[in-house]
């Protein structure tokens, strides 16, 4: 315990705890929306095209994070105007957009000199390394995202649950879907060097899911997903450093440990 106590006095580690937790709620928040909608694996379409971003970004001698947020953000809207008016169903538009993105990606790395470490941060995830830069951004933007849903909540909620009975009422759910893969997709931009590009999605599903176990209503249920990102991302980040570890990959285990804790306790309460 000492030991865990002193490494809190290193800055790096504050700045890795903080943005963590900005980007941990913002997940869980959004991850619910996403998988009562059925559209969990647009995060993991998304973070395909985050690795395209990325890559322009290295190649454009570019800041990643300002590059990836237009890329991915018409990528998300892209995603909707194919399933709109494509005539392909949501998965199949994922896909399309995903397989271009990772192939983009490929293209673009190798054009930019291959593989290097900097690439892998960002593929793997590396929230140690965060930047006060990169800090700021996280924090700014969490809190606008977390604002426009707040605004939005409503709508997204009837959204959710009933698409068809939420236009009756007069709600365009045509533009809250456009709100919320956009708001996804800003997400997925933020937690590229907390959790790694290739985890991204399962840091949208696993605490949603966890809570969708044990909660009676929606309200709850936001509130148990952001306490498990939360506390994924506390243990995630301190177990990384104590045992040197690589950070990403230890809060996704964290979340799938406690999704089937929640799963066990849903059995026995049944």
């Amino acid at each position: 315990m000492t030991d865990i106590l002193e490494a809190l006095k290193y800055g790096f580690l504050q700045k890795a705890l903080i943005s963590g937790m900005f980007i941990s709620i913002l997940c869980a928040v959004l991850g619910v929306f996403l998988v009562l909608k059925r559209l969990s694996l647009i995060g993991d379409g998304l973070s395909h095209v985050t690795f395209f971003s990325v890559a322009l970004g290295f190649l454009l001698h570019a800041s990643p994070l300002f590059v990836s947020i237009p890329v991915v953000v018409l990528s998300s809207l892209g995603i909707l105007k194919l399933t709109e008016k494509g005539r392909v169903f949501g998965d199949t538009a994922i896909g399309i957009i995903s397989s271009v993105g990772i192939a983009g990606g490929i293209l673009l790395a190798s054009a930019a000199g291959g593989f290097n470490v900097d690439l892998f941060s960002y593929l793997f995830g590396n929230i140690l390394t965060i930047s006060t830069a990169e800090v700021w951004s996280s924090i700014i933007l969490s809190i606008i995202v977390i604002a426009l849903i707040i605004i939005f909540y409503r709508d997204l909620v009837a959204v959710t649950f009933d698409e068809e009975s939420s236009k009756v009422l007069g709600i365009k759910a045509s533009n809250i879907n456009r709100i919320l893969v956009v708001l996804t997709s800003l997400t997925v931009v933020l937690a590229m060097k907390i959790i790694g590009i290739m985890l991204i999605s399962s840091f949208l599903i696993l605490p949603a899911a966890a809570a969708l176990q044990l909660a009676v209503s929606f309200g709850s249920t936001i509130m148990f997903a952001s306490m498990f990102a939360l506390v994924s991302v506390i243990l995630g980040v301190i177990l990384s450093f104590v045992f040197n570890l690589p950070t990403g990959a230890v809060i996704v285990m964290i979340n799938f440990v406690v999704f089937l804790l929640a799963m066990f306790v849903r059995k026995i309460r049944s």
